[in-house]
């Protein structure tokens, strides 16, 4: 069965699974492997984080990488644990303001009592009750980027009024953890909400993925496999009074391509198949060494797969959310209720 559904291809910026060794040439080499990945046409690029590792902060190299890549999505990890969610939605919203557009957050959970220790705030809860409180915070982000409507900024120098505080919303948000009266402090991101993705590799996850991912990375050693929990996804997101057809999954896979298995014509085909029977939506690829192994999966299998047509060749848009073939959301509070009933600020 051949599928007409596009090809989603992402990679993974951070060697193996972890956070870069911090160094005078990480910036550098970050911004070379995103230009690389954006010759080839890739949706998106996740940048691995945790307070587990040492590291440089995704959120703050993905947004240096931003002024040097013009088209190619920007995917931080961001934990919600032992974090503000009004934070965490704000430094989303910026990222998606200085990438024109191309912004998205790989949710993240520390489960751990060692990163608990590094705050001191509380005990690590137990990870279902991190993902709960993930997913509330998935839901409050996205009320936090609603409450500016998009013509809610004047900017008029004149009467040196910035914002028309009718266009403001209040989210008056009560969660498990914690709660937030808003509206955000930064204006509507260019994409209304930036693209939200949750690694549903593992069970915990799953109800989270289905209720607020835009993209869900699952794992499966086969292709029915990967068929069912796409479908088990879909399910839980019609569950939520959701579209699934506005939920991309894609199977996270590591790859070495300098081993085994036909190296990346191989891979071709194996992303070929899969898509094209319905699997998946597409690929998370997880280079064993980035520099090596996205170069490859750039200059071999990528043309490969245009060579069928299953690629594009140049990106269509301008945003992620173009890339993915999601919709732009409207604000939901643009005729709710506002924050002032006076004239402006």
């Amino acid at each position: 069965m051949t599928s007409t559904r596009p090809l989603h291809l992402a990679a993974e910026l951070a060697p193996g699974s972890g956070r870069a060794d911090p160094g005078p040439d990480t910036a550098a080499r970050t911004a070379a492997l995103a230009r690389l990945a954006e010759a080839a046409g890739l949706d998106f690029l996740t940048h691995d984080d945790s307070f587990a590792r040492p590291g440089l902060d995704a959120l703050a190299v993905l947004a240096r990488v931003a002024p040097e890549t013009r088209s190619i999505g920007l995917v931080p990890t961001v934990t919600t644990t032992h974090t503000e969610p009004f934070h965490v939605q704000a430094a989303v919203a910026t990222l998606d303001w200085v990438s024109r557009g191309r912004a998205g957050w790989r949710i993240g959970v520390s489960p751990t009592g060692a990163e608990a220790r590094l705050f001191g705030r509380r005990p690590a809860p137990p990870t279902a009750e991190l993902w709960q409180e993930a997913g509330e915070v998935a839901e409050v982000s996205r009320k936090l980027w609603d409450s500016w409507e998009d013509d809610a900024e004047i900017r008029d120098v004149a009467t040196g009024r910035f914002v028309d505080r009718r266009k403001l919303h209040y989210v008056n948000f009560q969660g498990a953890t914690f709660s937030v009266k808003g509206p955000s402090i930064v204006p509507r991101p260019p994409q209304g909400n930036p693209v939200t993705v949750v690694d549903a590799t593992r069970p915990a996850a799953r109800e989270t993925a289905a209720h607020h991912a835009d993209v869900a990375l699952i794992a499966a050693a086969t292709a029915e496999e990967a068929a069912a929990l796409r479908a088990e996804l879909h399910r839980g997101a019609r569950a939520h009074g959701r579209d699934p057809g506005q939920l991309r999954v894609l199977l996270s896979l590591t790859v070495d391509l300098d081993a085994y298995e036909g190296g990346p014509g191989a891979l071709a085909g194996l992303i070929a198949d899969w898509h094209g029977g319905g699997a998946v939506d597409g690929f998370h690829l997880v280079p064993a060494v980035p520099e090596r192994d996205l170069e490859r999966f750039a200059a071999v299998t990528v043309p490969l797969l245009g060579d069928r047509g299953l690629f594009r060749t140049s990106y269509a848009g301008t945003t992620l959310r173009d890339h993915l073939g999601l919709a732009r959301p409207e604000s939901q509070y643009a005729t709710g209720p506002r924050v002032a009933t006076g004239a402006g600020a």
